[in-house]
Formats: structure tokens, sequence, C-alpha cells
């Protein structure tokens, strides 16, 4: 039974199965993903790294997001003071800096935007595809627009 489930594909032949040592947040998007470029017929089996990408990279804006969310966008940074024994007996404030996770939250944020680019996920890029399509493929472009409705 394992075995046909890995080999559920797409029309356009994309694996509807997740690879395996994707994490749980990547798997759901992969299948959500999948599901709606299936039936794009200019998506190839290899463009599936790039779904990967997309995937892997948004796991790791949800990390990111989280880690935020729970400490916040900048940490207050503290030198300890210590008596001669080497016993902390004073803690002093010299200021605030970013928290690293806000770059990486960044930096998710700007590859999600180009791959998603890159598999037709952003209105601009629909609208070319539309376009494209509209150059004599009224069938395909059917299929486009009712995806994305």
């Amino acid at each position: 039974m394992t075995e046909n489930k890995r080999k559920r594909t797409t029309a356009n032949g994309l694996s509807e199965r997740a690879p395996d040592y994707m994490s749980r947040q990547a798997q759901t998007t992969w299948r959500f993903l999948v599901g709606a470029l299936g039936q794009i017929k200019e998506l190839k089996p290899s463009d599936g790294k790039l779904i990967e990408m997309y995937c892997t990279q948004y796991e790791i804006y949800r990390n990111a997001y989280k880690h935020i969310q729970e400490n916040g966008e900048v940490q207050g940074i503290y030198e300890s003071v210590q008596n001669a024994a080497g016993e902390v007996i004073e803690k002093d404030f010299k200021g605030y800096k970013r928290n690293p996770m806000t770059q990486i939250y960044s930096d998710s944020i700007k590859n999600l935007n180009n791959i998603g680019k890159e598999l037709g996920l952003s209105p601009k890029s629909r609208k070319e595809l539309f376009d494209n399509l509209n150059d004599g493929d009224e069938e395909g472009l059917a299929d486009i627009v009712r995806l994305f409705k």
C-alpha cells in the first residue's frame, strides 16, 4: 500500500506525496501546493524541487515567526558583575539588540516571494501566466482560471 501512495501523481507528473524527510509543516504545505498546482501543464516533475524549497522556506518562516512571538523583536543585553568568588551579584543592563530570528524571518519572506513568483503564486506572475496562455491555449487558460478562482 505504501508503494501505491508513492506513485500517485498529478496530471503534470508532480508527486502528491511529499518527501519523507520533510517536516510535518512542510509536508502539509507540499500537499496544498501540489493540489493547487497539479493541473498546470507548464509545471513538470523537475519543478518539484522548487515546490520543496518553497515548503521548507515556509516552515522556516513559521518557526521564525513563532520564536519572535515568544521572545520579541529585540532582546536585552546584560553584563554580569561578579564578586571575588566569581558569583554573579548583579546584572547591568547595556541596551537592546535585534533578535536574530527577525533576519531569518525577513530572509524567508524574500525567498518565499521569489520562489512563489517562479511557481505562479503571486498575482503578477499569475497575470503573466494568464497572458501567455491567452496567446492560443484557451483550454489551458480555462484550467488555470478554475484553479485560482
